[in-house]
């Protein structure tokens, strides 16, 4: 009994309170309502808000662009005058370039003929001046052997050799026999002296000065027949002997010398007195 009672009452307060609660529910709904509304409305003024900036910005970058093909078409249209002079000034230019070409080309050609006219004349002063250098070398080279035969007739390192009428003479400074100083003579590329002149004989007798040299005169081979070391009978030229003399001492003076005052003498062969040697100027 209890127990239906307190359903009972518990049925009747819920009943009691219902309206109350409806009323409550209705109310937040409409202030939630209300706040959505509002909150789109504040939304949409932004986004008004926005556009209108965006609108602006667009207006401004529109007319910057605008200003900015201007100035660019300005400067394309700038660019393409300078373009059409720079095509012009190449032209000339390269018409200029042409003409200087082909004057150059001119010049190089005159530069080029005149070079080998030059080149041919000379290769001719060229070959003049070669001959007369030769000449010139042959000259010198005469004049130093001239000179050098004015110095040295018989060769600058045969100083000890004496020059007269064309041959050359060596006046030893030693004593030997006649068979001797002959082979001294030849080794000399020479021979004992022959006096065929009164030029030569005045020479020698000069240079020997009352000494005793050999000469090349002997009779040898057969006894009385005086001949020159060379084959030439002295009997049928120039002789200068002593007087008296050849007088063949004791059958045994075979072979020639010049003495006192250049004179010739006669002695024996294994005698021994200086020697001349004789041979000719060395070419």
């Amino acid at each position: 009994m209890d127990m239906e009672r307190l359903q009972d009452e518990l049925r009747m307060f819920k009943d009691r309170h219902f309206p109350q609660q409806r009323l409550r529910s209705s109310l937040t709904v409409y202030v939630l309502l209300a706040l959505s509304y509002l909150l789109i409305i504040i939304l949409f003024v932004v986004s008004l808000s926005r556009v209108s900036v965006l609108s602006s910005q667009l207006s401004e970058q529109r007319s910057e662009l605008k200003q900015n093909h201007s100035s660019n078409e300005f400067k394309l249209s700038v660019l393409s005058s300078q373009l059409s002079e720079l095509r012009s000034e190449l032209k000339q230019n390269h018409s200029s370039n042409e003409f200087k070409l082909s004057v150059l080309s001119s010049q190089l050609s005159e530069q080029r003929s005149e070079l080998k006219q030059n080149h041919s004349s000379n290769e001719f002063k060229l070959s003049v001046l070669s001959s007369q250098l030769s000449e010139l070398r042959s000259e010198l080279k005469w004049n130093r052997s001239s000179n050098e035969f004015k110095l040295f007739p018989c060769g600058p390192e045969a100083r000890e050799w004496e020059y007269f009428s064309g041959k050359c003479y060596y006046f030893s400074l030693r004593v030997t026999s006649w068979q001797t100083a002959k082979a001294l003579c030849e080794e000399k590329h020479a021979q004992l002296a022959i006096i065929n002149s009164h030029a030569k004989q005045n020479f020698i007798m000069y240079r020997t000065r009352d000494k005793r040299f050999w000469i090349g005169l002997s009779d040898q081979n057969a006894e009385g027949e005086w001949k020159w070391i060379d084959g030439s009978d002295s009997t049928a030229g120039f002789t200068y002997w002593k007087e008296g003399e050849p007088s063949d001492s004791n059958h045994n003076e075979d072979c020639a010398h010049v003495w006192t005052y250049g004179e010739w003498n006669d002695v024996h062969c294994t005698y021994e007195c200086y020697y001349i040697c004789e041979k000719p100027v060395p070419l």
